[in-house]
C-alpha cells in the first residue's frame, strides 16, 4: 500500500519559485562579469582573466539546465513517471557536473600550451587585477545568496549551482594572484593562474557527475536518514519489529520499501490502521515521497528464528 506526500506540491511550488529567482541573478550577475572578464583580458592580454570570464560564461549555460530542470521536476505523476519528475533534479546536476568538467579540460589545454612558449607570455595590465577583484567579491556575494535559498527548499540541484558559484569565487582568487604576479616581473604565474583555474572547475566537476550519477542509479539514503526512517518506524503503536527497510534517492526525496511486523492475532483492518499511521508518521517527520510496505505477522519471524527488528 502507498500513500503520496500530500504537502508536496505547496513544497515543488516553493523550490520552483526559490530556483527560478536565485538562478535569474545568477544570469544577470554572469552576463556582465563574462562580458566584462573577457573583453579585459584580451585587451589586458591576462589568459587568465580570460580562462575566468570563460568559466562565467559557463555558468550561463548551467543557469538555463537549472531552469529547465526546476521546470520539469515539480511536474506531478503521470502515465510515463508514475513517481513524478524528481529525477530531473538528479540529471541537472550531472549535466551540471559534465559541463564542469569539459569547461576545466579546456582551460587546462589552453593553458598548457602557454608553457610550451614561455618567453611569448606577455605582461598583463594593471586594470586585469582590479576586474580579477571584482569578479571574487561579486561571486563570492553570488554564492552566499544561492547556497541560502537552496538550504532554505532543500534541494541538491540548487546547492550544485550554488558551489558552481563558489567554484568561480576561488578561482576569481586565483586569477588574482596570477594577475598580481605578472605585474610583480612573473610572467609565467598568469598562465599557471589559468591552469589552477582548470583543475577547480574540473574537480567540482567530476565530484558532481559521480554523484549524480549514483542516484540516477537508485543509491540508497544517507544512513543517518535510513536510521531516522526506522526509528519512526519502530516509534508506531502497533508495529513490533520491522525488516526489509530499504530506500532510494527521487531528486531530494527518498523512496521507501519496508516490511512491518505486526501481532499475528489482529485482524486485517487493524493491522491496515497500524500501517497506515506508520505511513503517515514517516511522511510527516521526513523528505520521503512515498512509503511502499508490506504486513507480516511478527510471530512467525520469530518461531523462525529471526530478529523481529533486523
Amino acid at each position: 500500500m502507498t500513500h503520496p506526500h500530500h504537502s508536496e506540491t505547496a513544497d515543488n511550488t516553493e523550490r520552483q519559485r526559490t530556483a527560478r529567482v536565485s538562478t535569474l541573478v545568477s544570469v544577470v550577475v554572469n552576463t556582465l562579469l563574462s562580458a566584462l572578464q573577457i573583453i579585459v583580458g584580451v585587451w589586458a592580454h591576462s589568459s587568465a582573466l580570460i580562462a575566468d570570464g570563460i568559466h562565467s560564461l559557463s555558468d550561463l549555460v548551467s543557469d538555463f539546465v537549472v531552469l529547465l530542470a526546476g521546470r520539469h521536476s515539480g511536474k506531478g505523476p503521470d502515465s510515463d513517471h508514475q513517481y513524478g519528475h524528481q529525477r530531473y533534479e538528479n540529471a541537472a546536476s550531472m549535466i551540471l557536473g559534465l559541463l564542469l568538467l569539459a569547461v576545466g579540460g579546456g582551460m587546462l589545454y589552453t593553458a598548457a600550451n602557454k608553457f610550451i612558449h614561455p618567453a611569448d607570455i606577455p605582461s598583463v595590465h594593471s586594470l586585469a587585477l582590479w576586474i580579477a577583484a571584482l569578479a571574487l567579491i561579486a561571486k563570492e556575494s553570488l554564492f552566499r545568496y544561492m547556497l541560502a535559498a537552496a538550504q532554505k527548499v532543500r534541494s541538491s540541484m540548487l546547492v550544485a549551482n550554488a558551489w558552481h558559484a563558489r567554484s568561480d569565487a576561488a578561482s576569481s582568487l586565483v586569477v588574482a594572484a596570477g594577475v598580481a604576479g605578472n605585474l610583480m616581473g612573473y610572467p609565467i604565474l598568469d598562465p599557471v593562474a589559468a591552469l589552477v583555474v582548470g583543475l577547480l572547475v574540473g574537480r567540482m566537476g567530476w565530484r558532481f557527475a559521480w554523484n549524480a550519477l549514483h542516484d540516477l542509479m537508485d543509491r540508497a539514503a544517507s544512513e543517518d536518514d535510513i536510521a531516522a526512517i526506522r526509528a519512526t518506524l519502530l516509534a508506531t503503536p502497533g508495529i513490533i519489529g520491522i525488516h526489509d527497510l530499504r530506500t532510494r534517492k527521487m531528486g531530494d526525496l527518498i523512496l521507501v520499501d519496508v516490511h512491518l511486523e505486526v501481532d499475528g492475532n489482529i485482524n486485517v483492518f487493524q493491522a491496515h490502521a497500524i500501517t497506515e499511521d506508520a505511513q503517515q508518521r514517516v511522511l510527516q517527520k521526513h523528505r520521503v515521497l512515498d512509503v511502499m510496505t508490506h504486513i507480516d505477522p511478527a510471530e512467525h519471524y520469530r518461531a523462525g528464528g529471526m530478529s523481529a527488528a533486523g
